[in-house]
């Protein structure tokens, strides 16, 4: 049977012809990219409208945004020309890989013969180390095979952006496939063996200050509903990583927040105290950007990968499963020990977490409601929250001060009601995520948290936005300089002036064809908001100029 699918042609095919087919067969509904590929076409006489972002960036940042609020179920694709747009999508696929998105990444190659010729840009060769997998198509017959790979891998726990390099003759020659015969692959679940479930049970029991670490593999599980149930049955707190902020209910009151560079007092306190941390679709990394686990602690990880087990903590038990399927297990086995679930649940855990909480809040509480103007940044951030609704809105930081502004007080109910990301921090990055959010998810508000530095980076990008139709919100925190920096470079700064920034961005979101405002008070912030999030629901993107002071101040930060 392989034999005669593999002579078998279609006449009336092309070699994207048959990559835009598979791609249509996996569910992948719109093609992103810039400026020309092959597959743009290919896609489009499918029915594929295309995505055309400013830059390639942008476009890989839209596919991880619309891959990580689909929660894997469907992935981002991006194509671009060989050579140079290449060697400018580099960055955003460095940053999905830092933050484990399995996105789809299909770059147009140099015709065969001409990628290794000096200096053609080779993707193969430079993008192996920021891609979860990698190949180039060296004939058009291999390419179902190496797309049921590139979707088996992708979807089983192989995490990070798929490369294929399509060299353009494969892409230009006729078909040599019958792609009625492709198949699409399957998503596991991997089931964990009861032995190794009843031994972490014992051991989350047996501890007297456990808490539960939920990373984003229970958002690609879509476990958030048996984390609730789990956390609630042991009355264990729950913690989230960055990436994986939303993957429990940040309302509930068994939620601690998020440990990452900035952190409330629950983080500080429970971290502290703990003697068993159990992670579940974490891969316990260490950064800048993620609380250290507790020092002393025992640890167990459940993960779907087994390169994440001990890669960088000591880990005593180690489940290698899917979260949900572990997490259902351990919900069943708890459930046949009534007497030792019924004795956890007497802990008086939950009047420590509205105890702390309140006593943070109202540290924090003059800073948050300050009048003065420039307006405080957290005054910001209180009223644009105060002002979406949480059940509907999908929210994202950018890199530098608003991450570690925003992370400990926007509280998100809701799985996918923010995307954390930041193992890599490329500044601009959140522009493109909501674009992509907003592409998954367009019955929600999708809003960006950024300064100016970031703006300016992906600035031509709104215009995307406003193009395609896809209206996201940015909050824009403008103070006139790249915040933190004059620490770093004294004299630069003393002297040169090197951290101030100009210009006035609202005018050029308008000019971009978006709804736009400039609010220097504080009073005035809720008004604009509310202007601004009416706007995006007659279909135009926006942008809320904020005009705010430097805030060095940071929880959790000393």
């Amino acid at each position: 049977m392989a034999e005669r699918i593999h002579r078998q042609k279609d006449p009336d095919m092309n070699g994207a012809d048959v990559v835009a087919e598979i791609l249509k067969r996996e569910g992948v509904e719109r093609i992103i990219g810039f400026p020309h590929s092959e597959l743009l076409e290919s896609t489009a006489k499918l029915g594929m409208a295309p995505i055309i972002s400013r830059t390639e960036r942008i476009a890989v940042n839209i596919a991880d945004g619309f891959t990580r609020v689909s929660g894997g179920r469907k992935l981002g694709a991006v194509t671009v020309q060989y050579g140079p747009g290449t060697e400018c999508a580099f960055g955003a696929v460095a940053q999905a890989y830092s933050d484990n998105t399995p996105l789809i990444f299909l770059p147009n190659g140099h015709p065969l013969g001409r990628n290794a010729v000096a200096h053609n840009f080779e993707a193969l060769r430079s993008f192996h180390h920021v891609t979860g997998w990698s190949v180039r198509a060296e004939r058009g017959d291999m390419l179902p095979q190496i797309f049921q790979r590139v979707f088996r891998q992708a979807r089983n726990g192989t995490r990070g952006p798929m490369m294929v390099e399509l060299p353009s003759d494969i892409l230009l020659a006729d078909a040599t496939w019958n792609v009625d015969e492709y198949v699409p692959p399957i998503r596991s679940v991997p089931q964990p063996d009861p032995v190794d479930v009843r031994r972490l049970l014992d051991m989350l029991l047996a501890a007297k200050s456990p808490l539960i670490l939920a990373g984003q593999g229970v958002l690609y599980a879509d476990a958030h509903r048996e984390l609730v149930e789990l956390a609630q049955l042991l009355q264990v707190p729950v913690a989230t990583t960055l990436n994986g902020k939303s993957a429990f209910p940040e309302n509930h009151p068994l939620s601690l927040g998020t440990g990452t560079r900035s952190f409330s007092t629950l983080i500080e306190h429970f971290y502290g105290k703990a003697d068993f941390v159990l992670g579940v679709g974490t891969s316990f990394s260490k950064s800048l950007y993620i609380t250290p686990l507790p020092p002393g602690a025992k640890l167990a990880q459940v993960t779907l990968n087994a390169a994440d087990v001990g890669r960088e903590y000591s880990v005593e038990l180690a489940l290698v499963a899917d979260a949900k399927a572990t997490m259902t297990q351990l919900i069943e086995e708890a459930k046949s020990r009534r007497g030792l679930a019924e004795a956890r649940a007497e802990r008086a855990v939950v009047t420590e977490i509205a105890e702390l909480e309140s006593a943070f809040l109202a540290t924090w509480a003059p800073i948050r409601d300050d009048d003065a103007s420039p307006i405080s940044p957290y005054r910001v951030l209180r009223d644009l929250a105060a002002t979406v609704d949480p059940m509907r809105t999908i929210a994202t930081h950018d890199a530098g001060h608003p991450r570690d502004q925003m992370v400990p007080f926007w509280k998100t109910p809701i799985p996918h009601g923010y995307v954390g990301w930041g193992k890599s921090t490329q500044l601009g990055s959140s522009l493109g995520l909501m674009i992509g959010a907003k592409l998954a998810k367009p019955d929600h508000l999708c809003v960006a948290v950024m300064g100016e530095a970031a703006f300016g980076m992906v600035a031509m990008d709104f215009e995307t936005a406003v193009r395609h139709e896809l209206p996201i919100l940015v909050c824009l925190l403008r103070n006139g300089i790249m915040g933190g920096y004059g620490q770093y470079m004294p004299t630069a700064t003393g002297r040169f002036a090197a951290n101030e920034l100009t210009g006035h961005y609202s005018n050029v979101a308008k000019a971009l064809g978006g709804h736009a405002e400039r609010v220097e008070r504080a009073g005035d912030l809720i008004p604009a908001f509310q202007r601004a999030i009416a706007a995006t629901k007659e279909g135009k993107a926006a942008l809320v100029e904020c005009i705010t002071r430097e805030e060095p101040r940071v929880a959790g930060v000393r």
